[in-house]
């Protein structure tokens, strides 16, 4: 299984912010207990959204800047607090703000939203390369990852991934 829990990027602008949306299917298996007969999105899905995008954000911006690809990973977030369901079906818009960008760390501002009402939010910290990819194959398959999934979501992503 593939843990793709962002649909769509609509824009990213480069060592400032992303935005996006999910929206999770109601077939899926989890929302049979969760919660019976009142199916809700579970929170960590809801932030993981937010980390996903935020990690678009922060690899393109630090690839742009640094001419390296970090893969950062999530290592605390603060302030979280969920404000309403999010029922299966609904498009969660999701948005982040880069805050703080240093050589190893990031820090991202995160909201949902939908229909304009903030449902999630949280302030997420990124590492980068917490275990060093030491091997080059490995460190250029990561790359082509995270290129192709940024191609897959962004259709203003550039066809030779440079601007």
């Amino acid at each position: 299984m593939r843990w793709r829990l962002v649909d769509r990027i609509d824009s990213l602008v480069v060592g400032r912010s992303a935005a996006g949306a999910v929206c999770f299917d109601p077939a899926l298996p989890l929302f049979e207990d969760h919660f019976p007969r009142l199916p809700v999105v579970p929170g960590v899905l809801l932030l993981e959204s937010l980390a996903q995008l935020s990690g678009k954000l922060i690899g393109y911006t630090v690839r742009q800047q640094r001419g390296d690809w970090p893969f950062p990973i999530i290592s605390m977030m603060n302030g979280v607090k969920f404000r309403r369901f999010v029922r299966p079906g609904q498009t969660l818009e999701l948005h982040t703000e880069l805050t703080t960008l240093r050589e190893e760390m990031a820090a991202c501002r995160v909201r949902g939203r939908i229909d304009g009402r903030v449902h999630v939010q949280a302030e997420q910290i990124f590492v980068f390369n917490a275990v060093p990819i030491e091997d080059p194959d490995d460190r250029d398959f990561l790359e082509r990852v995270e290129r192709s999934e940024l191609a897959r979501l962004w259709p203003g992503y550039p066809a030779d991934g440079e601007r």
